[in-house]
């Protein structure tokens, strides 16, 4: 399950009630758990699949593991695990889904379609869409951005609204920068097993830049949602956690090649990952 990366989905949601709240007047709590049972379940589903596949594929055994990237190293330590995380990632998926049916008899059909390519995204990440560059690099923000942040405002507010979308534009640009900077360590291993990323396909330099512009485009959303006065002024709290980017950006950019001297980087971009949202959802909260 890679339970100390789940704290990202949280946070998430999180930026769903909050763009809930803040056009609505209120959040129905209980729903607003079930949305968090099924966004957790989703991340739970994904990790275990990726788990799974990475081990039959041989993947795990070519990685160089760090703290934030590699896999958890379970199965290649524990290889009878293998079907429990097949299992695991299975049920997971059948929670969320179940879930999911559940807000559509409550709140229609509009949830559906955000429903349906969550699951896709799930299912296929791994053994496809890890081998189109450009859907491997936008799917995991459109996951945790568009579909998480949009779908919780929609089950809790009852309606689509411009707060919830660009609110959902940060974790959709940071939740892909995160993804991408995570396959810097693993560009070689991956290769063996046929996928096709954007530092495979156009090189490491690029994906660093591709990485500094997303990293952009989520503090500008803040600010430009701001200026549209879809999000309130107190949402540019979400503009501190720049102090763990900035130095994240600087290291992308200048030790792209040395995994050793990356490392920092990653547990930077992490924190920015978590913290930015939750900085936003507060600013929705307090108005």
């Amino acid at each position: 399950m890679r339970l100390p990366f789940l704290i990202l989905t949280p946070a998430c949601v999180l930026l769903g009630i909050a763009a809930a709240a803040w056009t609505s007047g209120g959040v129905n709590i209980a729903h607003a758990a079930l949305a968090l049972l099924g966004a957790v379940c989703a991340h739970i589903s994904v990790n275990a699949l990726n788990e799974y596949f990475d081990f039959r594929s041989g993947l795990d055994f070519r990685t160089v593991r760090t703290p934030f990237s590699g896999g958890s190293g379970t199965l290649p330590e524990n290889p009878v695990a293998s079907r429990m995380a097949l299992l695991t990632g299975l049920i997971a998926l059948a929670i969320t889904a179940a879930v999911g049916v559940y807000f559509v008899l409550v709140q229609g059909l509009a949830l559906l379609p955000l429903g349906v390519l969550g699951l896709l995204i799930i299912v296929a990440y791994t053994t496809w869409i890890s081998r189109q560059p450009l859907l491997c690099l936008l799917a995991p923000g459109i996951g945790f951005g568009l579909l998480m942040v949009m779908g919780t405002n929609l089950v809790l507010a009852g309606e689509h609204t411009w707060t919830a979308f660009v609110a959902s534009l940060v974790p959709t640009f940071l939740v892909s920068d995160l993804l991408l900077l995570n396959q810097f360590p693993d560009v070689e291993a991956d290769q063996t097993v046929g996928r096709r990323h954007v530092l495979i396909v156009f090189g490491k330099r690029v994906g660093s830049l591709v990485y500094v512009a997303f990293l952009i485009a989520a503090y500008l959303a803040i600010i430009i949602g701001v200026l549209l006065r879809v999000l309130p002024l107190a949402s540019l709290l979400g503009l501190g956690s720049l102090i763990f980017a900035i130095p994240a950006m600087r290291g992308a950019i200048q030790h792209a090649d040395n995994i050793g001297a990356l490392i920092p980087a990653l547990g930077q971009n992490v924190l920015v990952n978590i913290l930015t949202p939750v900085l936003v959802a507060v600013g929705l909260f307090i108005g």
